[in-house]
């Protein structure tokens, strides 16, 4: 039996996975020694944490998969596409595919897929970074294998 995951947004889940979340950062960060300093400052118990410690990532954490797909609502500007392609390139993604309608009423949809392999910036860095640009409309995670 294989493994299967799941990618969930985190407003549909209860508090418990966030901040089992924040005390694994705070552990990775250095910002708390020992387990039970984490999970008192995010406020849950040691057990809590140990129950999900191994079963509750970040997209980036994961690792489940190095391909991912984005879909994206753009505005018909000069310039939007290669911003994004440089964002993904300046993190070290490397593009696979690039596929663009054309713009109808000033807006195109586009899918890209990159390989994140080798990706200095974690992928939802990534995309917060796509998202928050002038012209883009809509922005979804697709996929990720």
């Amino acid at each position: 039996m294989y493994n299967k995951y799941l990618v969930i947004d985190k407003s549909i889940l209860p508090d418990i996975f966030d901040k089992v979340i924040n005390a694994k950062e705070l552990l990775r960060t250095g910002k708390a020694k020992e387990v039970t300093e984490a999970v008192k400052k995010v406020g849950i118990s040691r057990s809590t944490f140990y129950k999900y410690k191994d079963y509750v990532f970040t997209v980036s954490e994961g690792g489940i998969g190095r391909k991912v797909t984005i879909s994206l609502l753009l505005n018909h500007r000069p310039g939007l596409l290669s911003n994004i392609l440089n964002i993904i390139a300046n993190a070290k993604g490397n593009i696979l595919t690039i596929n663009q309608d054309i713009p109808i009423n000033s807006t195109a949809n586009v899918s890209i897929t990159f390989d994140r392999a080798n990706t200095i910036v974690e992928l939802d860095v990534i995309l917060q970074q796509i998202k928050e640009m002038t012209g883009v409309a809509k922005l979804r995670l697709i996929a990720m294998e």
